[in-house]
């Protein structure tokens, strides 16, 4: 009997991605002992057809159990056993392209790359070498050259083979070993008969060559090849490429090795370098310090913010946005995942956040979120931060306009979610939190009250406690936030209801009026102007320490907007009735607002400035002109 190797195909698995950290429950270390009974059994036949049974188990089983399946597959003698077999003269071709899928499924451990790296290196450059030679001569070969299938007598390997052998080396040339797998004593750059840059070559003619057979390997091999930032700038300066690529996604079947390939270099492409903290960079350049060839060990200037920049824009300009939202409506929520970290890239890139837009990327991210599981919390924030971005430059009108096929306040979910820090992380990434703000104001700006009453109900307790933040941006974007959430009763209520609750806020809110940036300032002043038409806010100004001074302080800002939220609060404080506002007028007076105003006067330009300032000194002033008579 012989088993075809395309039935165990693990392909779809193989692709540059974290492998299981647990192994299924399903598998006991009985069944582990019977299947490695069987996988060795039937290698130690030496059949072709054992062969293929065992090789294409072995593939099989490696996606789905890769824990027991290593040590299977590291068996002693069995890798040192392969090389043998793959140089025989009388060659079996599905022995070879079972043993090779059997290896790339394998490529997913370290350890087993290790071995592969050490027992099958060579000759898998051999069958590489050969394609190399003799791509030319292939390419005007009529297809009965390739051979039969079966056991027939040649030197030559056929092409699935070859690509198969060429992913593998990609894997092992573009993956890092396992720090746990590292010879301290090994050379630091090691020797290789076929580059990177050869193997990718060799994917890029595959690919261009327009056949379906061997797309998926060179699709996937090129996938392991852009890891590397040499290989990203070679892919992305070649136009012709890139076009294929992106005509092949939007070609390839939802849910297929393909597509996921596909993605995977564009996620490479596009993907920017993690963020440090201080102490980590003083880090990375102790280490750079160390190195003995004095370079920051890797951070490879082709991979700096600029080169992205240039790949993020290239891939956009290519056409990438309409092919990723045709993915979105049907893929998987892995697909989902890399499409989320691509647009999150994209978004980078402020100038072309109106065009995602407009060719549907708001809509893709609300599906992306949506979709996502909780287990996908770093896909799921991806989506939620390129959200916040696309949110904050434009227009939320032009995107969401009412409709209920996308309405407005779906985008609050996800924006919500991203304003605690990540619980998963182990550093404090507050650019999400800043950028979920900067979008939340900018729905809440949005004409009517429903939308700030929607963010106050999912979000207040978060928004609170980020006014407090030792972050003065974030600080800022929150306070900004709280401005416009005062266009809502509810928003009003939370600090004009006269509750002990209530003075806490408006303590804070009176604080971060007299902060040393001005922006936090400015908008602190724009929600007191908004309370101070309400009694108990003015009371509470009046009777906390140093609120009626910090008002005041803002009448003679030298920013003219200031100054214009500074004397519409004191208006609203002395038009006040009854008692609460006689006690305001004596404040304000005891204060010096008088001169305050007056000095207002001198310093403002604008009309609606002189007007309020004027309007605020006359009840101040009749208390005296009645003393004068």
């Amino acid at each position: 009997m012989c088993v075809s190797a395309s039935e165990y195909s693990p392909t779809r698995n193989s692709l540059p991605s974290s492998p299981p950290s647990s192994t299924s429950s399903c598998f006991s270390s009985a069944s582990l002992a019977v299947s490695a009974s069987f996988f060795l059994d039937r290698v130690q036949r030496r059949t072709y057809d054992d062969y293929i049974v065992a090789f294409c188990v072995a593939s099989a089983a490696f996606p789905i159990v890769p824990d027991l399946t290593t040590e299977m597959f590291l068996n002693e003698g069995f890798l040192s056993s392969l090389g043998p077999l793959m140089r025989r003269e009388w060659k079996s071709r599905k022995v070879e392209t079972a043993c090779l899928e059997m290896l790339n499924a394998a490529c997913m451990d370290g350890r087993c790359r290790e071995a592969i790296n050490k027992y099958c290196v060579e000759w898998l450059e051999e069958v590489v070498e050969q394609y190399a030679t003799d791509m030319g001569r292939r390419l005007s070969e009529e297809p009965n050259l390739q051979g039969e299938e079966g056991s027939v007598s040649m030197r030559q390997h056929s092409e699935q083979v070859q690509y198969l052998a060429a992913v593998i080396l990609a894997k092992l040339r573009a993956v890092p070993k396992p720090a746990a797998l590292t010879d301290p004593s090994e050379s630091r750059v090691e020797s290789a008969v076929t580059s990177i840059e050869e193997l990718s070559g060799l994917f890029t003619k595959m690919i261009l060559r327009d056949e379906d057979h061997g797309k998926q390997h060179s699709i996937e091999g090129l996938a392991y090849a852009s890891l590397q930032p040499k290989i990203k700038e070679t892919i992305i300066k070649d136009s012709e490429l890139l076009k294929k690529l992106l005509s092949t996604l939007s070609k390839a079947p939802p849910r297929s090795p393909t597509t996921y390939g596909a993605l995977s270099i564009f996620q490479n492409l596009t993907r920017y370098r993690p963020l440090l903290t201080e102490e980590e960079k003083k880090m990375t350049q102790l280490k750079a310090y160390a190195n003995a060839e004095g370079k920051t060990p890797g951070l490879d200037p082709l991979d700096d913010d600029e080169h992205v920049d240039a790949r993020c824009k290239a891939v956009f300009e290519a056409g990438i946005t309409p092919v990723l939202v045709a993915h979105g409506k049907h893929d998987s929520a892995a697909a989902l995942g890399i499409i989320a970290n691509i647009l999150l890239s994209l978004t980078t890139i402020k100038p072309i956040r109106g065009q995602l837009a407009q060719q549907g990327a708001v809509k893709l991210l609300l599906v992306a979120w949506n979709t996502l599981k909780e287990n996908q919390r770093d896909a799921r924030r991806s989506a939620a931060q390129a959200l916040a971005r696309i949110l904050i430059s434009i227009n939320p009108a032009l995107v969401f306009g009412g409709t209920r096929a996308n309405p407005i306040d779906a985008a609050i979910a996800p924006l919500v979610s991203i304003l605690p820090p990540d619980p998963a992380s182990d550093r404090r990434d507050l650019l999400p939190t800043f950028e979920a703000l900067m979008a939340l104001t900018n729905l809440a700006s949005m004409e009517g009250p429903e939308i700030a009453q929607q963010i106050i109900r999912h979000a207040w307790n978060l928004v609170e406690e980020q006014l407090l933040s030792s972050n003065h941006l974030v600080s800022k974007a929150a306070v900004e936030l709280v401005c416009n959430l005062m266009q809502s009763p509810e928003g009003i209520a939370l600090y004009a209801d006269g509750s002990v609750h209530a003075n806490q806020r408006l303590h804070i809110l009176l604080a971060l009026a007299d902060a040393e940036d001005e922006g936090t300032r400015s908008a602190a002043g724009g929600a007191l102007a908004s309370l101070s038409g309400f009694e108990y806010v003015v009371r509470g100004i009046v009777h906390r320490k140093r609120g009626v001074k910090v008002i005041l302080g803002m009448c003679v800002d030298d920013n003219e907007d200031l100054r214009h939220r500074g004397v519409v609060t004191i208006l609203n404080m002395v038009s006040t009735e009854g008692e609460i506002g006689s006690d305001a007028r004596d404040k304000i007076r005891e204060e010096g607002g008088v001169e305050i105003l007056k000095d207002c006067l001198k310093k403002s330009r604008r009309p609606e400035v002189v007007q309020t300032t004027a309007h605020a000194l006359k009840p101040l002033l009749e208390r005296e002109v009645r003393e004068i008579e």
